[in-house]
């Protein structure tokens, strides 16, 4: 991606937070030379280092589970907003947009029945933590003779990584003054992404927290 000096972000251990916390990643992959898009939740496993491994699941009728072996792109994009240049106190800017994102690549391997299985496993217990103190929905509850129907109609991969970077434009290039009256017009404005935006921007001026945490 482009990244200006002001916004790149290579910690692997922060944008692996942001993809944790996103969940859901764009996928792209070409195919008999043209480009396709999928779209899966995913879970991160932190080995190999440094950049870690992506697991995903596909409909067996989607093109892009014909991926195995093929170099895939990944994309989370996480917060984002408008920015109007009536924010700002200096005068000349013109309206952008903030927005925090992370790019991976690596090819992808077909997994076998069991890693499928687990991934399902993986992937509802991650989001169902999100929704404490609900009890938490297991893929035991599913009658067999479903799960195993539903089980014939996906694909499981997994995508040891082999590029990872970030770009937080959040910003960083402005004077303090500008920042805050950003910040405060985003919670001023109090949707969830706004919200999101302005204390990424906070954390982003604080030495002692990372941009992308909450």
């Amino acid at each position: 991606m482009y990244r200006p000096a002001a916004y790149a972000i290579d910690d692997p251990a922060l944008l692996h937070n942001v993809m944790r916390q996103r969940g859901f990643a764009t996928l792209a992959a070409a195919l008999q030379d043209e480009v396709h898009f999928a779209y899966a939740p995913v879970v991160l496993d932190v080995a190999p280092p440094t950049f870690g491994t992506v697991r995903f699941h596909l409909a067996c009728g989607n093109p892009m589970a014909e991926i195995d072996g093929e170099p895939v792109h990944l994309s989370f994009l996480a917060a984002d907003t408008y920015v109007s240049p009536d924010w700002y106190e200096a005068k000349g800017f013109v309206p952008t947009w903030n927005y925090i994102a992370v790019e991976a690549r690596g090819r992808a391997r077909a997994l076998g029945q069991p890693e499928l299985r687990q991934l399902l496993i993986d992937l509802s217990a991650a989001a169902e933590k999100r929704l404490l103190p609900k009890p938490p929905w297991l893929i035991d509850k599913l009658p067999q003779e479903r799960f195993e129907m539903l089980f014939k109609g996906i694909r499981g991969f997994s995508v040891a990584l082999e590029r990872l970077e970030g770009k937080f434009k959040l910003s960083q290039d402005k004077r303090p003054t500008d920042v805050a009256g950003v910040i405060a017009a985003l919670e001023a404005r109090g949707d969830a992404q706004s919200l999101a935006v302005a204390q990424a921007m906070k954390n982003a001026g604080d030495p002692g927290r990372q941009p992308g945490s909450a």
